[in-house]
């Protein structure tokens, strides 16, 4: 089973706004941290938004422009991303993991990830 599947990727023009969804597995689910992760090409995968089991939420990166948030009954993650910009072009993951700091490289589980491409 496929531990994080994402949806929601896509193309839209700058300011523009796009929701991704994430739906986990209950092994991925239940970590100490599950978030939203991006990657540019040639890139490593860097943060962007997470919450951890104490329901603390980080933003890391796209600050006042995404809002994360997770509905426990379905076992789902969500990433509202508004006033896209051009260099918001990525593929964008969901990933969880036991490591405090919630960071991507201390992720255990991941999805196979969404494009997203933001045109001028």
């Amino acid at each position: 089973q496929v531990p994080l599947v994402e949806s929601g990727g896509g193309r839209v023009q700058a300011g523009g706004s796009l929701t991704l969804s994430c739906v986990a597995s209950e092994i991925a689910y239940y970590r100490y941290c599950i978030g939203w992760f991006r990657q540019f090409p040639g890139q490593k995968r860097k943060d962007v938004a997470s919450i951890d089991s104490d329901g603390a939420i980080n933003y890391w990166d796209m600050k006042g422009r995404v809002t994360i948030s997770k509905d426990d009954a379905k076992r789902t993650l969500t990433l509202q991303m508004n006033n896209l910009k051009p260099e918001d072009t990525a593929m964008y993951y969901c990933g969880s993991g036991d490591q405090y700091g919630c960071s991507a490289h201390a992720m255990e589980y991941w999805g196979q990830g969404v494009a997203v491409t933001v045109s001028s």
